[in-house]
């Protein structure tokens, strides 16, 4: 087992000739544990600023007055499991499942892909965030994969289609963006104030 290490996250990567790790892996570490199962890796990072909280803290209110208290579905935040696969269990920072969806919320998590992701990107995850985790919650299919940079005050809302995902509504420091799932519009201004 190879383990590197940074400042900003530490990867424990099998060996070329092991086998990548899975949920039984996963599932071995204690309660609370910061890793995510990324392709048979797991991959951890440092806790999210104080402007990262507050911006996800933001973004569940809305969610939870539209959706929760609507009884429209339900929302959850991070740290919450999200299994995908053998390989990837994940821990978004924001995860919506509505009235009808075919997901199971289970004891440890929910098994399935969600309706709504919703990733925060911070210098430690854009990597998987972006690139990794977004071709996987395409493939599963979750329906829209929400992309929020505090760093640079984006807010990105991307549709699961035939054609993968396609972005559907942007801004940058301020403006609207809609989620077309939800027909739901979200001020970004107020967002990152």
């Amino acid at each position: 087992m190879l383990c590197l290490f940074s400042p900003f996250k530490i990867l424990i990567m099998p060996k070329l000739k092991e086998k990548k790790l899975t949920i039984k892996d996963y599932e071995k570490l204690p309660e609370g544990s910061p890793y995510q199962l990324i392709k048979g890796a797991l991959i951890t990072s440092p806790a999210p600023s104080y402007y990262h909280q507050e911006v996800e803290k933001k973004v569940f209110l809305i969610l939870y007055e539209n959706i929760e208290k609507r009884k429209n579905g339900k929302v959850f935040i991070a740290p919450f499991d999200v299994y995908l696969d053998d390989e990837n269990v994940y821990q978004p920072d924001i995860v919506v499942i509505l009235k009808n969806s075919k997901v199971k919320i289970i004891e440890k998590g929910i098994e399935g892909a969600p309706d709504i992701i919703i990733e925060i990107i911070s210098p430690s995850t854009a990597y998987y965030d972006l690139i990794e985790k977004k071709e996987v919650y395409e493939k599963y299919g979750v329906k829209e994969y929400w992309i929020i940079d505090p760093k640079s005050k984006t807010f990105e809302i991307y549709l699961n289609s035939e054609n993968g995902f396609e972005i559907i509504s942007k801004a940058k420091i301020k403006g609207l963006v809609k989620s077309q799932i939800l027909n739901l519009e979200l001020n970004v201004e107020e967002i990152f104030e």
